[in-house]
């Protein structure tokens, strides 16, 4: 037997990237992510103990309950109300169906210090709105924390509504009419049947509205007083920082909001891939 001629080591060809591929990370390196790098790294001079410090001074500490914790709020209603709404643009047919439908991206093309002066204008206390609350339950929603989460809501309705409409509308009638031929009523083929194919739409709306919520600023510091331990958001804290040249401060409570966001997009994704394979294990 003759022996197999031994190969010759040839070292491997490196390909260059695509031409889109490295257009569209040197883009993305200088939009997006070389700005938050510095700010990250900016936040990060100040050492971790100075750090901690800045990021929970009382007066940031009560801006992080104001935008959290109204933003929870808000996007609660609209996770409810937004169903209702994307119920009867799919489910119902009447007058005006069409106009409602485009006038649900309002809030998206609308300038927010534009929302802000009309919610104003409209739950002051001598508005159309806020003056009969006032007088009726001594309720003052304009330059209050009610207002900020009348803002947020106006703001993150959208979210919900574009999430699950598309949903509802791929859902299977038939199912809803095998319900009915076992006997389950309306309601019960609603929660039953229909519901839990739209939970995970329903959280990923949610997370989303709450992410734009949290970090809204134009429409909610025009309704808002804008007083410390009151009605006073993280944005607006850090604008005021600025304001007074503490920029290590406005960077870490910048960057605080930036790990939020950041971990607010993982539970984003993670409902998108969860809702993904609730509805492949369903068919």
């Amino acid at each position: 037997m003759t022996p197999a001629p031994l190969r010759r080591w040839r070292p491997p060809v490196l390909s260059l990237p695509s031409w889109p591929w490295r257009l569209t990370w040197t883009y993305l390196g200088l939009i997006l992510f070389l700005p938050l790098g510095a700010m990250l790294l900016k936040a990060a001079r100040v050492g971790p103990v100075g750090f901690w410090e800045m990021a929970t001074t009382p007066e940031a500490l009560a801006t992080y309950k104001v935008s959290f914790g109204l933003a929870f709020v808000a996007s609660v209603i609209n996770g409810v109300f937004g169903l209702v709404v994307a119920w009867a643009l799919v489910r119902s047919r009447f007058p005006g169906q069409r106009l409602l439908d485009a006038l649900i991206d309002l809030p998206f093309a609308l300038p927010t210090a534009v929302a802000g002066l009309a919610l104003t204008a409209v739950y002051s206390t001598n508005g159309w709105l806020g003056q009969p609350l006032n007088e009726a339950f001594g309720l003052k929603v304009a330059f209050a924390a009610p207002g900020v989460m009348v803002a947020m809501v106006f703001i993150s309705l959208p979210f919900v509504v574009r999430t699950v409409e598309p949903v509802l509308r791929s859902l299977e009638k038939e199912q809803e009419e095998a319900s009915w031929c076992l006997g389950a009523t309306p309601l019960q083929t609603t929660v039953r049947v229909v519901l839990p194919q739209l939970l995970p739409a329903i959280l990923g709306g949610v997370a989303q509205g709450y992410s734009r919520a949290v970090g809204e600023y134009g429409s909610v510091v025009m309704i808002s007083s804008n007083v410390p331990f009151r009605d006073l958001i993280t944005p607006t804290l850090i604008i005021q920082k600025l304001e007074e040249y503490d920029f290590e401060a406005a960077t870490v409570i910048g960057s605080v909001m930036l790990i939020f966001s950041l971990l607010s997009l993982l539970v984003i994704n993670l409902l998108q891939v969860w809702g993904q394979r609730y509805q492949g294990d369903s068919a």
